[in-house]
């Protein structure tokens, strides 16, 4: 799997692509921890994300959260819940949100292709041009509404509501 980072101009105005990151370790638990980073070192991709932010001095991430088209979360959505989670301990204090990402990849691939860029072409760039239709979406929200977009991401697992007796 493969993530996609985008950047924004200093005014917050018109996101860019930046790089593709392999998503380190396997997939598949909920909590978003590979199986083999347990252990308080970040995964390769969570480290260089951080790097990144604090180079690039960046005052928010955000992060895609896939929803069905009814706008439903599946196992892909607690995925990213949990990589947004071990963003968000990596980066902190920046804040870290999650936006909806219906569509992006389909939108990204197909602007790909209405700018010359050829099927086999597109693999290499698809998750930077998606990255750029979240975080510009996101942009575009805060500055219409004038509030933080998305939902903020949590940096642990809330404990589950014990019943009553």
């Amino acid at each position: 799997m493969r993530v996609g980072v985008a950047a924004c101009d200093p005014d917050g105005v018109l996101a860019y692509p930046v790089s593709t990151l392999a998503r380190a370790g396997e997939l598949g638990r909920a909590d978003g921890i590979p199986p083999a980073q347990e252990s308080e070192e970040a995964p390769a991709d969570i480290a260089e994300l951080a790097r990144l932010v604090r180079e690039m001095a960046v005052i928010e991430v955000v992060v895609g959260l896939p929803r069905s088209l009814d706008g439903g979360e599946g196992p892909a959505a607690a995925l990213a819940r949990g990589y947004s989670r071990l963003i968000a301990a990596a980066v902190d204090p920046v804040p870290v949100r999650l936006i909806d990402e219906r569509m992006t990849t389909i939108d990204a691939h197909r602007n790909l292709r209405s700018s010359g860029v050829a099927g086999r072409a597109q693999r290499r760039v698809v998750d930077q041009a998606a990255a750029v239709l979240i975080l510009q979406a996101a942009l575009d929200a805060e500055r219409a509404t004038g509030a933080p977009p998305g939902t903020p991401a949590t940096t642990r697992r809330r404990k589950p509501r014990r019943k009553g007796t």
